[in-house]
């Protein structure tokens, strides 16, 4: 390790870990091994962030250019109240991204922190310069075609910059702000904002062009759930049996996939009496559910499953392993 990276792992990796301890000496070659692995883990990560944070900012560019735009269809959030006010004026649509979105990188900085508040700012002005400096032709004129591609482009986009840890729609924010505060669902929050902006561009535009920017929202709102939770759509199983050896060797044998278990005390009624017994936990793909449930009939019918949606899964061993024959 040359003195250049040495001197830039101590200055950003270890140096701050000591800021409030009375050891200021200096820093062993297991500390300066252990530096450099996490240096390159974080810097890993940061050039995932931006490569995933400007496919989004082009992608949602894309949208807005190549479809939204020449049609004055809009989309739901800080996109669709910048794309409402920017069909109702002269301002270009690059100043309110950035104009709409500032009260949202606030109420981030002081609600989800310095470095997601910073990643936002740049991604919003990222997006902006490419509304005003990237040029993309109008794919089509057809209303359909227009409100679920441009959906889709602008969902991905979002997506995107979501996946590398910012937003270009600020709505978000405010919906976790607000749940905080009123107590209220997240969803249910963006679903009251949405309802606002699309009555405001039936009012001012059309009832037409109101419908067809629902099938915009619509279209962005599912591409965007595909991108930040994968297409296969994980599931987190917990099976509680007295065969629960018999059925972790099916999960493994039979479904390749990997088994968590843990133990934890059985009982039920008032005066049931607690047992200890071994708790099976794995995380398989909606297409597997009905043979598991076959499969654990088949040993323990009265076993007890308990299932819950994962949004996302890292590690460990989601991927299905070889099968044995």
């Amino acid at each position: 390790m040359n003195s250049f990276w040495r001197q830039l792992i101590i200055q950003t990796i270890l140096r701050p870990k000591r800021k409030n301890t009375e050891n200021k000496e200096g820093f062993s070659d297991y500390e300066l091994a252990t530096g450099h692995r996490e240096f390159l883990i974080t810097l890993k990560r940061h050039l995932k962030d931006i490569i995933l944070i400007t496919a989004g900012i082009f992608s949602a560019a894309f949208g807005f250019k190549g479809f939204l735009l020449t049609n004055h269809f809009i989309d739901g959030g800080a996109t669709g109240i910048s794309l409402l006010i920017s069909a109702l004026t002269e301002i270009p649509l690059y100043i309110l991204i950035i104009c709409v979105n500032i009260p949202f990188v606030i109420l981030a900085f002081n609600t989800l922190g310095k470095q997601f508040a910073i990643k936002t700012a740049l991604a919003i002005t990222g997006l902006s310069i490419s509304l005003a400096t990237v040029t993309f032709p109008n794919i089509t004129n057809d209303n359909l075609l227009v409100a679920i591609f441009g959906g889709f482009f602008l969902g991905a986009g979002i997506g995107l910059a979501i996946r590398g840890g910012s937003v270009i729609d600020g709505t978000e924010v405010l919906a976790i702000f607000l749940s905080r505060k009123l107590g209220t669902t997240i969803g249910d929050i963006i679903i009251v904002i949405n309802v606002i902006i699309f009555s405001a561009a039936a009012y001012f535009l059309s009832l037409e062009i109101a419908m067809y920017s629902m099938i915009t929202y619509l279209s962005a709102s599912k591409t965007l759930d595909f991108i930040v939770e994968g297409i296969e759509e994980y599931t987190g199983v917990t099976i509680i049996s007295s065969h629960n050896e018999m059925i972790r060797q099916m999960i493994i044998d039979k479904l390749g996939r990997g088994v968590t278990v843990y133990n934890g005390k059985q009982g039920f009624g008032k005066k049931g009496e607690a047992k200890e017994i071994d708790i099976v936990y794995t995380v398989i793909t909606r297409l597997e559910l009905n043979k598991l449930y076959v499969e654990t009939e088949k040993i323990d019918p009265d076993a007890f499953i308990v299932m819950n949606s994962i949004r996302d899964t890292k590690g460990g061993m989601i991927k299905k392993r070889p099968l044995k024959h």
